[in-house]
């Protein structure tokens, strides 16, 4: 007769894909740390034991504590622009209802989800990090900013936006988004209701104003 495999041995098939959902377990346990305790204070023992793996494993996909904070970057940010880009193109309403639609998913996809915590992780550590800020800066500030770019460029040249200078009015894109990430990831843990106002009516407020001030028909002053 055969002998046939306990059935709670794991098969080979099991072990397949418990290995190749590794890299995966370990960003979402780093990306929990770093958001919760912050970089410095992140040792790679806890995130191994959070992904319930040995340190030596981590090291196996990613070789230092640095290259699993970049690759959490890429994960959760930096890897997603090409995705966010072909999503700009595809649009297919006004540039008004372009930049509310940026918010709203940007509320949804970054700044109430650990991303936006990620965000201020490198806000509040990069001058402890050179390195790190000038992999931020390359792959999350720059084309980040140059998505913003394009959504104003396309509102000008369309007529639905006044000219103005791009890259004053990126910031007045981006800075109410920093506010509130660096809002919902410190004080507003604990607090929630400080904000003031419900995270939407903060945004639509902030996008009514700014598309009041951007718009082609709007007076000079």
């Amino acid at each position: 007769m055969t002998d046939h495999p306990s059935s709670s041995a794991p098969s080979a098939r099991g072990r397949s894909r418990r290995k190749e959902a590794r890299p995966a377990e370990l960003l979402e346990a780093a990306t929990r740390l770093f958001v919760e305790k912050g970089y410095a204070a992140t040792k790679v023992e806890e995130v191994a034991a959070l992904a319930q793996v040995s340190k030596g494993t981590l090291f196996l996909y990613y070789p230092s504590k640095q290259a699993l904070l970049k690759a959490v970057v890429r994960e959760n940010i930096a890897g997603r622009f090409a995705e966010w880009q072909a999503e700009l193109e595809a649009f297919a309403g006004t540039t008004p209802e372009l930049v509310r639609y940026a918010f709203q998913v940007w509320q949804e996809r970054i700044g109430d989800t650990y991303a936006g915590g990620i965000c201020k992780l490198m806000a509040s550590e990069c001058c402890n990090f050179p390195e790190l800020a000038s992999f931020y800066l390359e792959e999350v500030v720059e084309p980040g900013n140059a998505l913003v770019r394009r959504i104003l460029e396309r509102g000008v040249a369309r007529g639905e936006l006044r000219p103005l200078d791009l890259d004053a009015a990126i910031h007045l894109i981006t800075t109410p988004m920093f506010a509130y990430i660096h809002w919902r990831h410190s004080i507003g843990m604990l607090y929630p209701q400080s904000l003031g106002v419900s995270a939407p009516l903060y945004f639509q407020t902030h996008v009514d104003n700014l598309l009041r001030g951007l718009s082609a028909t709007a007076p000079d002053v």
